[in-house]
């Protein structure tokens, strides 16, 4: 059976703050999807959150980028704005850049991630979502997933894996993209993807057969609305075993919590740390950046699942190291590396403040 899992996000409204979500926006869209089931314009979905973040997990016959799905995001998310504005929450329709839906919800504020796949006998998904922090921030853990045999046993054992992966990374200011094929053009694709806020690693494919195998959102709010909005926070699909990597493989990257860009107002470097559903509540300094990942099983379209991947004991280290990390980026305040560069910095609102000062810089003797 060929199936599309769309997974399209937004910021609605926060609750206190940025640092969660109030239960009713997530029945709002319960609601609406539960309708749309018995409709038949899906056929299952389910409605998660990551901070302030609402997630709207789908699956339908229609294909990657359909008008009438997106349509149907768009819909809940306005809907749940207005909710959000009666219960007078933080920031309600932050991400909804305009009032009128033009066919497809790209480039109009929410996060998009989507693949169309022919069911295997079994197929395991493994949907990650972020808060406070930018697309980039899946860019160590693909890499890691899908070209570091030191992560992925599979990549040198598994027959089906051994061959590597097609990587497509898109380069967000010129809006270009490359291809790369691993593992023999692992150096020059490192170049590029190091650079996590420039270039971002869209989806990714199996080489012997073009079968997809990752794909993930890569939308910049601040670069649509051409100011800042909040930060973009992210989400992935990730299809595992029988040909792709294993399931453990997939998580294991998120072992070791990596610097993000985001944080508190978008500005600032912090650890991302994997956390279970319930603790998705970054509260200190708006932190530090939170990853969920849920885990579905496929069964003719029907979402089986969710398990919550992250509430396991032993991401507790990681949890802990993230902590560390965040203490020592603390330290810093104001100064980099714990603050983005100024070139990241002129997506946010700093450039309102240093306007003032323009006029005070005299030549030099």
């Amino acid at each position: 059976m060929k199936v599309t899992l769309s997974v399209i996000k937004a910021d609605i409204g926060g609750y206190v703050g940025h640092s969660g979500m109030h239960p009713r926006l997530m029945e709002v869209a319960e609601e609406e999807l539960r309708k749309a089931k018995e409709a038949g314009v899906i056929i299952d979905f389910h409605v998660l959150r990551v901070g302030d973040d609402l997630q709207l997990i789908m699956t339908h016959d229609k294909g990657v980028e359909n008008g009438e799905i997106h349509k149907l995001a768009w819909d809940i998310f306005m809907e749940c704005t207005e909710e959000a504005k009666r219960l007078k929450l933080y920031g309600a329709g932050q991400d909804l850049l305009t009032d009128t839906f033009s066919g497809n919800i790209k480039g109009m504020g929410p996060g998009t991630a989507e693949m169309e796949f022919e069911e295997r006998p079994s197929e395991p998904v493994i949907i990650f979502m972020a808060d406070k922090t930018s697309p980039g921030a899946w860019n160590y853990p693909l890499f890691k997933i899908f070209a570091d045999p030191f992560n992925t046993a599979g990549l040198v054992i598994d027959p089906k894996l051994h061959g590597g992966f097609i990587f497509e990374v898109i380069d967000v200011f010129e809006n270009k993209k490359v291809e790369f094929s691993m593992p023999e053009e692992m150096y020059d694709m490192l170049s590029l993807i190091g650079a996590m806020e420039h270039y971002i690693i869209k989806s990714v494919r199996r080489k012997s057969d073009n079968e997809i195998a990752a794909v993930s959102s890569t939308q910049r709010l601040s670069m649509m609305a051409g100011r800042y909005v909040g930060k973009d926070d992210p989400v992935m699909i990730v299809r595992a075993q029988s040909g792709f990597p294993a399931v453990g493989e997939i998580v294991e990257p998120f072992a070791m919590p990596h610097l993000v860009a985001g944080w508190m107002r978008g500005s600032h470097h912090g650890p991302l740390m994997p956390v279970a559903f319930h603790q998705a509540n970054p509260t200190r300094f708006d932190g530090p950046p939170r990853v969920i990942a849920a885990g579905f099983q496929l069964a003719n379209g029907k979402l089986i699942g969710p398990r919550d991947m992250f509430d396991d004991p032993s991401f507790d280290e990681a949890r802990r190291i993230a902590n560390q990390m965040a203490n020592y980026m603390r330290a810093m305040g104001p100064f980099e590396p714990h603050r983005v560069g100024l070139a990241e910095m002129e997506y946010t609102t700093l450039p309102e403040v240093l306007k003032k000062l323009k006029g005070r810089f005299v030549e030099m003797e």
